[in-house]
Parts: C-alpha cells; structure tokens; sequence
C-alpha cells in the first residue's frame, strides 16, 4: 500500500509552489490509479476523489485493482491538502484506508465537527460536551494541566469562537493552516508534541482518520455538519439518516483488519515531504495495520532511472 501513496506524492510534490491545485490533484489521482491497478486485489472505492474535485478516476463505487482476490472496500485521499502543495504550505501527504467489505463508512464531501486524542485520553472525550470540559478531561487523562496541553485546530474563521474559548481556558494552541488528517494522527502519536485536535473538516479525512486510529491507537469523536438540504440528501443517499448523530472510531472504521498508509508531500506535523534530488527523491511514510498494531516509519530512497516517474 505505500507504494500508492509513495507514487502520488512524488507525482503532486513536482506541483509545490507552482499556484496550481487541479494540476497537483490530477497527477496524484492518475499515480494513485496505475499503482492500485497492479496489485492483486478486487478493490470498491467507498470514499474516493468525487466528482467535486472534477476528477476522472478514484470515484466511489469504481473497482481497482487486477480483479482477483482478497475483497476489499478501499477510502483513499490521493492528496489531502491540495492548497499546501500548490502554495507551498505544510501538512499536504496522500493516504490509503483498506478493509474488508462495508468496514469503512461512505460518506460525501462534507464537513464533519471532529475530537480527536491519543490512546492515553481515548475515554475522555465526548462531541456533546462543551470544549472547556472536553479539555479538562483530556488533560486529567493525560496527567496534565491545561496550560501543558496544545490543541490543533485549522485556521479558519469558523474556529474564531472556538480558539478564543481555548485561548482562556490557557491551553496552548497549534494554528494549522491545511491538512487536519496529518493534524488529527499527530495528536494520536507520542512525540509530536500535539495533544489534541478539534474542530470542523472534511468528513472523507474524518473516515480515514478513522481507520489509521485503528491501527495506532486513539480516539475520534464525529458528527457530521451539513450546511444545507442538499449536503442532508447526500447523507441520506449514503445511508446515513441520523445526520446529527455522534460517531465513534469503531463505526466510521468497522472490522477486525485495517490496513493504512500516508505518505508525506509537503512537510507537516506528521510526516516529512518529498525531498528531491539528482535522479531521484526520498519520501516520508507511515504503515500500520490494525490487526497487529504494528506502526513503521518508512524513509524510501527513489531512483528514476530504474522505476517510471509519474
């Protein structure tokens, strides 16, 4: 599986800087197809690259792969963070979800309000209670004080009421300006020097946020935010008619077999970019399976000369 997201990040990394966000997306897709259809396996994309973002391939409901066996139902971000890549901004990496037939939930493209922490503070959370209390349990958990904790949030203008209520509580805050996939594992990992992470973003990440805690630990609390009629039709066309309701790793990500991979494109708090070099590149991954816990960083050394380059 890392070879998927390694092939889409050294495609879309090309694309840093250059202002040019469907450019960077549509090679990331095309790399991300041509991997997944030399593999053996007889793949569903339930959470895909979706016709929003005027992509030909990696819908939901298109099957990858050689066609043969094992079944597999496959949610896949060829590349979370478009804008960082082509602004040159951190926390852009491509990821791959795989699990067993109706294991990972589909859902549009919309946005979901998410809490996420780390094995340590798995219990302590819950979307119905107000962030100040949120936080105190968190850091009760985790043996801290709240001036010890820091907090990722996205820097958006619907996060103001949000970061200022933290902001007196006296925790410390994280301002991310893209990617709050590589936000939400940080703050599952230890080392990162991220706690927790909260606020809206994309329900598609919040999935595959999902299924990577499986593997490594930690929890995500979710509910979806529809913004209108239209985005509630599209819940219900998905099968979700409780659009309110609260969502725990286990539904979003169901199964006793998860695999996932990332790969970083743009440095980020997870996950280092793509570096470039005479002939070849190195890339920054993460591997993990749910079955085993087992976690590897992998550092991957690339030569063009003897691979293709997409």
């Amino acid at each position: 599986m890392v070879r998927v997201t390694e092939a889409a990040a050294l495609a879309s990394a090309r694309w840093m800087g250059q202002g040019d966000r469907r450019a960077a997306e549509k090679v990331a897709v095309e790399a991300t197809r041509h991997v997944l259809d030399s593999i053996y396996l007889n793949g569903t994309i339930v959470i895909g690259e979706g016709e929003a973002n005027g992509a030909l391939m990696l819908l939901a409901g298109e099957k990858v792969g050689c066609g043969k066996s094992p079944e597999v139902d496959i949610a896949v971000d060829a590349l979370e963070s478009t804008d960082s890549v082509a602004y040159g901004r951190p926390n852009a990496l491509s990821a791959i979800a795989i699990a067993g037939k109706n294991d990972l939930m589909a859902v549009p493209d919309i946005y979901m309000e998410k809490i996420v922490v780390g094995p340590g503070a798995a219990g302590a959370i819950d979307l119905a209670l107000p962030v100040e209390e949120n936080l105190q349990r968190v850091a009760r958990a985790r043996g801290y004080s709240l001036a010890d904790l820091t907090i990722a949030i996205l820097d958006r203008p619907r996060h103001s009421d949000l970061i200022s209520r933290i902001r007196k509580l006296g925790a410390r805050i994280h301002l991310i300006p893209d990617g709050d996939m590589s936000g939400a594992l940080a703050a599952a990992l230890p080392g990162t020097g991220i706690d927790m992470l909260i606020g809206i973003g994309g329900a598609p990440e919040g999935v595959l946020t999902a299924a990577a805690l499986r593997c490594i630990g930690g929890e995500i609390k979710a509910r979806f935010a529809p913004a209108n009629d239209d985005e509630i039709n599209q819940l219900k066309i998905n099968g979700i008619t409780e659009p309110n309701r609260i969502y725990s790793c286990k539904e979003l990500a169901r199964g006793d077999d998860i695999m996932f991979a990332a790969t970083g494109v743009t440095d980020g708090d997870l996950l280092n970019g793509v570096r470039y070099r005479a002939g070849g590149a190195a890339t920054h991954s993460l591997v993990t399976r749910s079955a085993t816990r087992t976690r590897r960083f992998i550092v991957t050394e690339h030569y063009f000369e003897g691979k293709p380059q997409y």
